[in-house]
């Protein structure tokens, strides 16, 4: 088996697990709470790593503005998750932003130059014709197709936004270390979810209250799951990262978009969600897509 698809199938382990967690966690915190706490666990997880290695932060200018956009995009990325996955059913939140995957096999090809043959192009479009059978909800016929529920607008973007984010870990791992990148980048991504964590709290503006409000009071459990899927995060970012440094961009972040996957049969076994059978046949499509995209 290929070095960067087991790189990028223990991320998907790693972010699959720690999904469902930050899921029960966010309906009784909030999904800014959760993106926030499991952030800063995430951060100060990985430059203690870096300090006990005798690492420092990138000191290339590339790397150091790709790494702190990185970091940006990465806030916005799990807001929008967290924030699909509170709100909206998690299988189908999950199994839509499984085809991030998919998006950056595209965006590896345009901006990394990175090629593909005849059959991982008919993948790619078979998955993303799955996405749309995950995601929409058909009753009453054709003309009142919807969408299944309002985690997918969080779940459209957190969609990009990871496609976006493990493109810009690629770059800038190119020009330095994955440790010293992934470290900056957690960092930076911590310290703007605290700043938002702050002006949210300070002037609970409607805008915030989709983030804020939690549908289940708060509890020791919900925190404790916070700093698990601190831990499992560093844990999924050390393992693509590694992937990127020593393999092909497209086949770390294909495997590693896998995640999802886990999410949505322990939320379907465990949690008693149940998906319609047109819905298990947009997963069917997204996981043959992606099976064909590895393909050599």
């Amino acid at each position: 088996m290929p070095f960067g698809l087991l790189a990028g199938l223990g991320a998907a382990l790693a972010w699959g697990t720690m999904d469902i967690g930050s899921a029960l966690a966010s309906r009784r915190l909030g999904s800014l709470a959760v993106t926030a706490g499991g952030q800063v666990v995430s951060a100060i997880l990985l430059v203690s790593l870096l300090l006990a290695t005798g690492q420092a932060f990138p000191t290339d200018s590339r790397a150091i503005v790709v790494s702190a956009v990185v970091g940006v995009v990465g806030a916005a990325a799990y807001l929008a998750y967290f924030t699909g996955l509170r709100i909206g059913p998690i299988s189908i939140v999950s199994g839509m932003v499984a085809a991030y995957g998919g998006v950056v096999v595209v965006m590896a090809v345009v901006i990394r130059a990175e090629s593909l043959t005849a059959v991982q192009v008919v993948g790619a479009v078979v998955s993303t014709f799955g996405v749309l059978l995950t995601a929409v909800a058909f009753e009453q016929g054709w003309r009142r197709t919807h969408f299944a529920g309002p985690g997918v607008v969080f779940a459209l973007a957190a969609l990009i936004l990871f496609a976006l984010m493990t493109i810009g870990l690629a770059e800038a791992i190119e020009t330095s270390a994955w440790l010293p990148v992934i470290a900056l980048s957690r960092a930076v991504n911590a310290v703007l979810t605290v700043i938002v964590v702050a002006v949210a709290m300070l002037t609970r503006h409607p805008a915030f209250r989709a983030v804020l409000v939690a549908p289940l009071p708060a509890s020791r459990g919900a925190w404790a799951l916070i700093v698990l899927g601190g831990i499992l995060d560093a844990a999924g970012l050390i393992s693509i990262s590694i992937g990127l440094e020593g393999s092909s961009t497209w086949l770390v972040g294909l495997a590693s978009s896998f995640g999802p996957a886990v999410t949505i049969l322990a939320a379907v076994a465990f949690l008693g969600e149940r998906l319609r059978p047109i819905q298990w046949l947009g997963l069917a499509g997204i996981a043959a897509g992606l099976v064909a995209i590895a393909l050599p």
